[in-house]
């Protein structure tokens, strides 16, 4: 028979949709190192072995463990999770990614093994994890290509298309070496996770989790994984959902790369256009040039400016993008020690009367021809056009110091200091 422990919500903000209740076995484990925290869904079919499973694991790796469910089924899962002698945190059915947010208060253990309750991973094997976290090893991700993955386990679509198209493009992003970045066996610390401040509610979750592991630049290690197929008469939970549930996986996932890895969408790119744009501006300052067959006038002078534009607000705005997904202070350092208050400030000013400057000559040709503009391609157009790059330029120089600093100061105070890996 199982006790109730407790029947509160630790942290305060986890109430709004119902009641967090502990349900603890009797024959409870008193102080784990190891926590395995598996969110559960109607998983009465496999969650007995699974359980058996981790404790056969904790076992082989010479580990004293706790194995919390974080439960949200209506059919007996929580009964059985309990009669084998695993945790059971039961919560309102509301989402992957959350299931571990409700979990993090419950944790006990120094280090957090997350999976799935369904004995598609083989929790027997998890030692390799453990071995990694003794290493000193904070973020430890398993890998089915390294591992072994059995035939009809996972389908066509996303053995051969999603898992490696998703987990190439974070690579190419972040710099990562990930072979299988939507494996669901990991591992972290208590203290990387709780640090990580996870917001992602759904699938997506995972993917969060990995960007942040290398924003944070957590120590980082693969382990090889089996992964099973499902039991006989268990549907997975994509195929629960309707045949939509995959693609809306697919998205959501790509949707985080794309939030977390934000800098890295504007910065470069901004980067490439304020160049290209600076090479189409700067050089027709002073009328046409012709190179070879192909001539350059005040139309592709235009274009310069557009890119130049467009440009420098992408690179200001992906500087900003650093700052806020910035767990080392590293990023914060180096735009403060780039773009100064007070020397910035004073260069915007520049940029902004040396683009007025640039234009005077047409405003004096202007008024001197009683209101009326040269021929197109007469030198004050073309110095005048650069001037009001210039003054944009400037003017976004200005307004991207003011929200640089305040970026800094506005996350400094709201997040705590991260410790330097040596």
């Amino acid at each position: 028979m199982a006790r109730l422990e407790q029947e509160i919500v630790t942290a305060p903000d986890l109430a709004d949709d119902g009641d967090v209740k502990l349900l603890v076995p009797e024959a409870d484990v008193a102080e784990p190192e190891l926590s395995i925290v598996i969110p559960a869904l109607n998983e009465e079919l496999t969650v007995g072995e699974f359980v058996d499973w981790c404790k056969q694991g904790l076992a082989e790796a010479e580990i004293a463990g706790e194995v919390l469910i974080v439960d949200s089924s209506q059919d007996r899962t929580t009964e059985i999770a309990l009669e084998h002698g695993a945790r059971v945190l039961k919560t309102p059915k509301r989402g992957l990614g959350r299931a571990y947010i409700d979990a993090l208060p419950y944790v006990r253990g120094s280090y957090v093994l997350m999976g799935d309750a369904d004995c598609t991973y083989d929790f027997r094997r998890l030692a390799p994890f453990v071995e990694r976290f003794h290493e000193g090893f904070e973020f430890v991700m398993g890998s089915r290509w390294r591992g072994s993955i059995e035939p009809g386990s996972m389908p066509a679509l996303h053995r051969y298309l999603g898992t490696p198209v998703t987990t190439w493009i974070l690579n190419r992003v972040f710099g990562s070496k990930f072979s299988d970045i939507h494996c669901g066996m990991r591992g972290i610390t208590r203290d990387a996770l709780a640090r990580m401040d996870l917001h992602s509610e759904s699938w997506e979750y995972a993917s969060e989790m990995t960007l942040k592991s290398v924003q944070m630049e957590l120590r980082t290690a693969e382990v090889p994984v089996t992964f099973l197929k499902d039991r006989e008469g268990r549907l997975s939970h994509h195929k629960r959902s309707g045949w939509f549930s995959p693609w809306q996986a697919a998205w959501i996932n790509l949707r985080a790369m794309f939030v977390y890895g934000s800098g890295f969408f504007v910065y470069k790119p901004g980067l490439v256009l304020m160049v290209l744009g600076l090479l189409l501006t700067v050089p027709l300052s002073f009328g046409n040039i012709q190179l070879g067959g192909v001539g350059l006038s005040l139309n592709w002078q235009f274009l310069g400016v557009a890119l130049l534009t467009v440009g420098a607000q992408a690179f200001f705005l992906g500087c900003i993008a650093r700052v806020l997904f910035d767990y080392t202070g590293r990023q914060k350092r180096r735009w403060l020690r780039v773009f100064p208050y007070t020397r910035t400030v004073l260069l915007s000013v520049a940029l902004m009367l040396l683009g007025i400057g640039c234009a005077i000559p047409l405003v004096a040709t202007y008024i001197g021809n009683g209101l009326a503009l040269e021929q197109s391609d007469a030198l004050p157009n073309h110095l005048a056009v650069t001037g009001v790059a210039l003054a944009i330029l400037g003017a976004q120089l200005f307004v991207f110091t003011l929200l640089l600093h305040g970026t800094v100061v506005a996350t400094t105070r709201g997040r705590p200091s991260m410790p330097r890996n040596s």
